[in-house]
């Protein structure tokens, strides 16, 4: 058997073929696009038909390479960027740009809402998270506030994911992983929360498509679809779910132990939980996963966004050369500490925030120092977030890292030692796209359970033993000292106003 999966993301949309038998990826195919022009500070939107002119170009491209072995593909699972607004009109027809994850246009509407539902605990006793410019929630009462006559043309509110899913099977359904990401769901009770429906928008609930268990596929390929493509009518569309879903099931983040961090332009620390892990800070987000269970999340806005920056201000600088003269610094930067929320951050809440550096001396004010502190400054940033996750009771045993981070080995093991925890990566780089195939063969096989989910990712997703590391003793306690100085330099700037 054959499944495809397609991770829709923010660049670029990427499809591949999973040979279920062996494990081997038989076909990719990528395509990239941009954004469109958005009014308002912080703004970022794209238009949902570059989404599927993508996927149906990569899917054709593909299907393409893999001749006659086409008539195998089973299955089709779709990862797509969380928290995007889509909405459509009573034909169908998308009705604007669709906002983005990383839209931060909505500060004023996240604590309109929050005031509207009596303040940040109530907002987490009703949905499990606090209200984040990054939800779809404060985007859909900014659309009804500065869009009005949009608001009045939408009929359906969609997630990116969900969007395509409709577009492969012509049904609309959403299911609780991705849902649990626009803070409009109770993710203890896996139903929309009423309070913040009526605040969000009147009547919001029957625009909301169909909530569905993960275990339950999306539907069936259109059969316009099938006959293009020369594939089987019978073909089944998973139910899919967020990049970060998708993610975990593509890292064989489905028991509890492991948790995954991604090091890319921004970075997510999340864990498999077989029950809801409510942060009363609302730091972590309590979200639901792919497979049935639950995922605690931490995302933060500045991993390589920071680090490549950083690497822009050495001309001539290769990654290599960055990784050797951060690696000739002492654990600690001898002293030099990096703020690093050069894009806001969103954990800890500062979507207005900016970098600092801190503790300049003539010591460590060079190139070498300020390479490595930045490497350290954003991996401490994933650090606050796992001790939010251990503060809930969430203590992982390893850490499989992923993203362009990690082909840096000084990196690899500046993790190790930052989170105390040992870590490794994947074979596979394919992490949501192969997330995607694993969850259309759970879904094409016929036995959803959570045995038959945990079998194909223990065949299908192996590790790089190669690429293991175990935290040193003595850096990892200098790392616990320096994350305890860099909450106190964030706490008092911030009680001043001055981050």
């Amino acid at each position: 058997m054959i499944t495809l999966g397609i991770d829709s993301g923010t660049q670029s949309t990427k499809t591949v073929a999973l040979d279920t038998a062996t494990g081997d990826i038989l076909a990719s195919a990528q395509k990239a696009y941009g954004f469109v022009e958005a009014q308002g500070e912080g703004a970022m939107e794209q238009d949902p038909a570059v989404w599927i002119a993508a996927v149906e170009a990569t899917i054709g491209e593909v299907l393409q390479k893999l001749g006659n072995r086409r008539t195998e593909v089973a299955g089709i699972g779709v990862s797509g960027q969380q928290h995007g607004l889509v909405l459509l009109d009573a034909n169908d027809q998308v009705v604007r740009p669709a906002k983005l994850w990383c839209d931060t246009s909505t500060t004023a509407q996240c604590a309109e809402l929050t005031e509207i539902l009596r303040g940040p605990a109530k907002v987490v006793e009703f949905t499990g998270n606090a209200m984040l410019t990054g939800y779809t929630a404060p985007k859909i009462l900014w659309v009804r506030q500065n869009e009005s006559q949009n608001w009045e043309k939408t009929a359906s509110v969609l997630l990116p994911h969900d969007y395509i899913n409709w577009w492969l099977t012509g049904i609309k359904s959403m299911e609780y992983g991705d849902a649990s990401g626009t803070a409009l769901l109770d993710v203890k009770t896996r139903a929309w929360s009423q309070p913040v429906l009526d605040a969000v928008a009147p009547g919001l609930a029957a625009k909301l498509p169909e909530l569905r268990s993960s275990e339950v596929p999306a539907g069936t390929l259109r059969s316009d679809l099938a006959g293009k493509w020369n594939l089987s009518s019978t073909v089944v569309i998973s139910s899919g779910g967020g990049d970060n879903m998708m993610g975990a099931i593509g890292t064989g983040n489905v028991r509890e132990g492991i948790m995954t961090a991604s090091l890319g332009t921004s970075g997510t620390l999340y864990a498999f939980s077989p029950f809801p892990v409510v942060d009363p800070r609302g730091e972590v987000a309590a979200f639901c996963d792919s497979t049935g269970s639950w995922m605690p999340l931490a995302c933060t806005m500045n991993v390589t966004l920071v680090t490549e920056l950083t690497r822009s201000l050495f001309s001539g600088w290769s990654h290599d050369r960055y990784a050797t003269e951060a690696a000739s610094i002492p654990a600690g930067s001898d002293g030099l500490l990096l703020l690093p929320y050069l894009a806001g951050e969103r954990t800890p809440n500062l979507p207005r925030g900016s970098g600092v550096l801190h503790g300049i001396t003539t010591k460590n004010f060079t190139p070498a120092h300020i390479a490595r502190a930045a490497m350290e400054g954003v991996t401490l940033g994933l650090a606050y977030g796992l001790d939010r996750f251990r503060a809930l009771g969430v203590n992982p045993t390893e850490i499989r890292i992923t993203g362009g981070g990690t082909k840096s080995s000084f990196w690899r093991q500046l993790c190790a030692d930052v989170f105390g925890v040992p870590t490794v990566c994947l074979n596979s780089s394919e992490g949501a796209a192969l997330g995607g195939a694993i969850q259309a063969a759970w879904a094409a096989g016929g036995d959803h359970s959570t045995t038959a989910l945990h079998s194909l990712c223990n065949r299908l997703v192996t590790l790089d033993e190669s690429t293991r590391c175990t935290p040193d003793p003595k850096n990892a306690a200098i790392y616990k000292e320096l994350l305890e100085r860099a909450n106190k330099l964030r706490t008092a700037l911030t009680s001043a106003n001055l981050l």
